[in-house]
This record gives structure tokens, sequence and C-alpha cells, in this order.
């Protein structure tokens, strides 16, 4: 009787770790806003990471451009009244580059989006860019995030070998930060690409 209540006591002990172990809490996303680049109180430029870096300023999402103010031209590049333009940021200058799921490589037909920034920045000396990876809901946060960053670079990449200085590019990762949770398959799409941040 006394090894029956061994046996017992083992597997239910055995089953309550196994249990506690797979109750695991859901790792918390980091706030976008605590990693973003810019000055810190100590007035020293610094990533996360304790390099230097060149600021950036304000980096909070501009406010929708109001129904109308973008024309299409079907070209990608926007310019002038189009500009949607908060505090030292220029957003809907050039398109947003898309990607299919689950790739970071730049498909032939996004390419003239690049293009278009490449002159925007010609036209602009002045100006730097902001790379913004981004990805749909599906995925681990974590991975999304390098899926970001992977996107990003591709595009900065493609600028390089445009012609664009290399301390004219800069990239952040927002991941699926901002993707539409259980999102339809076309709006997961508009989700999987990299946004044009142009900083004055």
């Amino acid at each position: 009787m006394n090894v029956l209540l061994r046996k017992a006591l083992f597997i239910i002990a055995g089953s309550a770790v196994i249990f506690a172990a797979g109750c695991k809490k859901k790792p918390v996303r980091p706030d976008p806003q605590s990693t973003l680049i810019g000055q810190t109180p100590g007035g020293n430029d610094t990533h996360s990471s304790g390099l230097n870096t060149t600021p950036f300023g304000d980096l909070t999402p501009s406010p929708p451009l109001p129904a109308g103010l973008v024309s299409d031209t079907g070209s990608g590049l926007q310019l002038g009244t189009t500009d949607a333009s908060h505090g030292n940021q220029i957003r809907d200058a050039v398109q947003s580059v898309y990607f299919a799921f689950d790739q970071s490589a730049v498909r032939q037909e996004e390419r003239a989006k690049i293009q278009d920034a490449q002159n925007y920045l010609n036209a602009h000396p002045d100006q730097r860019v902001l790379l913004e990876g981004r990805c749909d809901w599906r995925g681990t946060a974590e991975y999304n995030l390098g899926l970001g960053d992977r996107r990003a670079n591709s595009v900065r990449q493609y600028l390089q070998d445009l012609g664009i200085a290399a301390n004219r590019i800069e990239i952040l990762s927002k991941g699926d930060l901002e993707a539409v949770e259980n999102a339809d398959a076309a709006t997961a799409a508009k989700d999987r690409r990299v946004d044009f941040v142009f900083i004055k």
C-alpha cells in the first residue's frame, strides 16, 4: 500500500509541475515610445545599445490627412501640398513598399517606389529618411520585429545601391505593434510594408 501511495503522489506532483510550466505568462510587448532614437536625459544621442546615433526628434505617428488632400498621380511620388507634415517629419511623400507574406525581398513591382524615394532625397539634400519596417499580425512579436528589421534593411540596401549615402538612412522595426489583429488577407497584406518617413 505504501508503494501505491508513493506512486500516486509522484504522478500528482509531476502533473502539477508540468501544468505549472505550461501556464507561463505571455511576454509583454515593449512600448515603441520607450525604444525610440533621440535625446537621453544626459544630452547625448543614444540608442538602446548605448551607441551614438543621429536623433530624429519626435517619432510619434502623424495625424491622418483630410479626405481629398492626397492625390494619386500613379508615380508614387507625392510632393507639394500632398506631403503630410508633422513637426519635423514628412509622411506620405512616397508610397509604402509592400512585401509578400513572410518575405523581406523587394519585389520587382515595388522598386519604382524606392526610386521615387531616391528622387525625393536627391531633391531635398537637407533631409534624411527613416524606414519603418512593419508586419501583419501573424507570428510572434519577436519574429515580426526581426522581419520588420529585415524588410527595412532590404529597402535601405536598395537606396544605397541607388547612390543615397548611408548616413541619410535609418531604420526602425515596428514589427506587428500597429498591425490589425485577426485581419483578413487583404488587410494583412497592407500591414506587410516599409513606410518612408522623411526627416527635416
